[in-house]
């Protein structure tokens, strides 16, 4: 299931605007239902703020009702299996499972590894912290 994925992460980094860092980046989620949301990196002129793909994707599943995250693909244009920044790392266990499934793209290849969000970020802050 991760191919679907992957291609709407690519489809969303080919709408990217990251007019200062050159760097596309896509992202799409499935929700543990099935709805599927796809983000992009959005830069602005003061720059490095902006939005990371991942975020993009979480806003609009946080928009469409929420949900949780069974699995979420990454692709940038010019690094092979990029990961998640560490601010989307905590964003994506916001809504994620130790166990929700990482996918890191290359743009051409596909999936190219497969981690578990637990793997990825082993100690989020937990969401009952607050």
């Amino acid at each position: 299931m991760s191919e679907d994925l992957f291609l709407k992460a690519r489809a969303a980094m080919r709408k990217c605007h990251a007019p200062y860092s050159q760097f596309p980046v896509g992202a799409a989620l499935r929700t543990e239902d099935g709805r599927i949301y796809a983000g992009c990196n959005i830069e602005v002129v003061s720059f490095p703020e902006g939005w990371c793909a991942e975020t993009t994707a979480i806003a609009h599943m946080v928009m469409d009702g929420g949900g949780r995250i069974a699995e979420i693909a990454v692709v940038a244009e010019r690094l092979r299996a990029c990961s998640p920044c560490g601010g989307c790392r905590q964003r994506i266990a916001e809504f994620a499972r130790p166990e929700t499934r990482v996918f890191l793209c290359d743009a051409v290849e596909g999936v190219i590894e497969t981690v578990l969000m637990d793997d990825l970020l082993p100690k989020a802050f937990p969401r009952d912290a607050v």
